[in-house]
Parts: structure tokens; sequence; C-alpha cells
């Protein structure tokens, strides 16, 4: 009886060590395909949302830089409305 129990425990035991070595087979395809990712993730992903950043931030001081002119931009457009308004009066009057 007491060797069936020990067979037993040792058919458990062999049964768990199975289970430890694919759970052990298991993490170690996890960590490879983790360090993939972190390979990728630094060599392609990385760069591009560098390069996206870098285009993002060059088109908005751009358009910083313009935004401060198109005001005065604006005032001049309506300094010339309003000069073309009072010359087409004076020429009309002239007719």
């Amino acid at each position: 009886a007491v060797k069936e129990e020990v067979q037993v425990v040792k058919n458990d035991l062999q049964a768990v060590k199975e289970e430890v070595r694919v759970v052990k087979n298991d993490l170690q395809a996890v960590k490879n395909d983790v360090h993939h990712m972190k390979l990728y993730q630094e060599n392609i992903i990385m760069p591009r949302l560098n390069t996206i950043e870098s285009c993002y931030t060059d088109t908005y001081s751009r358009y910083r830089n313009y935004s401060d002119k198109m005001e005065t931009a604006f005032e001049d457009i309506g300094l010339l409305k309003k000069v073309v308004s009072e010359h087409s009066i004076k020429l009309q009057a002239l007719g």
C-alpha cells in the first residue's frame, strides 16, 4: 500500500514536472515575443513617431510664425478696402 502511494506521488510529481516544463517553455516564448516587440518598437515605431513629431513641430512653428503676420495682413486688407472705397467715391464724383 505504501509502495503504491509512493508510486502515485511519483506519478503526480512527474505530471507536475511536465506542467512546469510546459509553463517554462510558454514563458520563454512570451519572453521572446516581448523581446521582438521591444526591438520592433525601438527600430521601427519610435523612429517613425519621431519623424511624425518632427513634421508636426515644424508645421506648428511655421504656422505660429505666420499667425502674427496674418493679423497684420488682415489690417492691411481692411485699410486697402477703405482706400479703394474712398478712391471709388472720388472717381465717381469726378466722372
